[in-house]
């Protein structure tokens, strides 16, 4: 089986992390490792992942320390140079992969051998109506998030690409020293012009903070405009859709409710992040425990 190395690049990211890393070992088939990188976190998000390695010393955690620069790019790239696996997945600290996300991803590449990178959608686990975001982002990520007639771009916060889809083009991939690219963007066109193939599967699930949608018009834009600024980074690439109009459009009832569904959550004690996936987390380890207690059971009878 393909093993895969998940990569978490990390900067002030206590609020989140201890669930993310929750949900990244609470998985029906488990990664090979899961890389923390931290770059220079200033608040307890060191602190948070040697306290969740020490409390879980089989789940094959590490923590990574990138100190040389300060940016998503270098630190990813950091992880991705220390991954062991067949296939490197990449989420962002603040997210929550579905039970079956390595299952999934697994099956996916040993599925088409052709295929060098993967993506999914995503659900909004602290806005209301969960399901009905992840339907949403889906058809978005499906029809919306294309390049060059079509071919597939990888969404930084879900995505996975084989170790030797990176090694052929990892001296290619843009540093961005300015920070004006969507980088996962930026990987999807590199991978495309070597001809890779890019690939969607809408199982390969994550939640995600809508953290963004909190803020100002002024940043927010600045931040949609990454997508024009990517394709004029990469003038051989032809898009027909804008996906910057798309999350434009949603923003202004979206800013409205992300801060008033906030207030909800924390009125009501609840941790969105926790809950996203309770359910299926419970339910396979009711089935890992039964599998433990049916095992245990034939050993008893094969001893006597």
């Amino acid at each position: 089986m393909l093993s895969v190395s998940v990569i978490i690049p990390a900067w002030n990211e206590e609020e989140r992390i201890a669930e993310c890393l929750t949900c990244a070992t609470r998985q029906t088939v488990a990664a090979k490792e899961i890389l923390v990188v931290n770059n220079n976190s200033t608040d307890n998000t060191e602190k948070i992942v040697r306290k969740f390695i020490a409390q879980n010393p089989n789940c094959n955690v590490k923590i990574l320390e990138q100190s040389d620069r300060q940016g998503l790019i270098p630190t990813r790239d950091f992880g991705f140079a220390h991954a062991t696996g067949d296939i490197f997945g990449r989420i962002d600290a603040d997210c929550m992969m579905d039970p079956h996300w390595v299952e999934v991803v697994t099956a996916s590449f040993a599925h088409d051998r052709a295929v060098m990178g993967l993506t999914g959608p995503v659900t909004y686990y602290d806005m209301p109506a969960r399901m009905v975001s992840l339907v949403g982002d889906n058809q978005i990520r499906k029809r919306v998030y294309k390049a060059d007639g079509g071919k597939v771009l990888l969404f930084g916060s879900n995505m996975a690409l084989r170790a030797k889809a990176w090694n052929a083009i990892k001296g290619e991939v843009c540093e961005d020293l300015a920070d004006e690219i969507h980088e996962d963007i930026d990987i999807s066109l590199h991978l495309i012009a070597n001809g890779l193939k890019t690939a969607y599967n809408p199982k390969m699930i994550v939640g995600m903070s809508a953290r963004r949608m909190g803020d100002s018009k002024s940043d927010f834009l600045t931040y949609m405009r990454r997508f024009k600024n990517t394709f004029e980074a990469h003038p051989g690439h032809i898009r027909t859709t804008r996906p910057e109009y798309v999350f434009t459009s949603l923003y202004p009832i979206m800013h409205l409710w992300y801060p008033a569904y906030r207030q909800q959550l924390e009125k009501k004690r609840v941790n969105p992040a926790k809950q996203v996936w309770l359910k299926k987390q419970m339910k396979l380890a009711r089935r890992k425990q039964l599998e433990s207690c049916s095992s245990y059971s034939h050993g008893k009878k094969a001893k006597g």
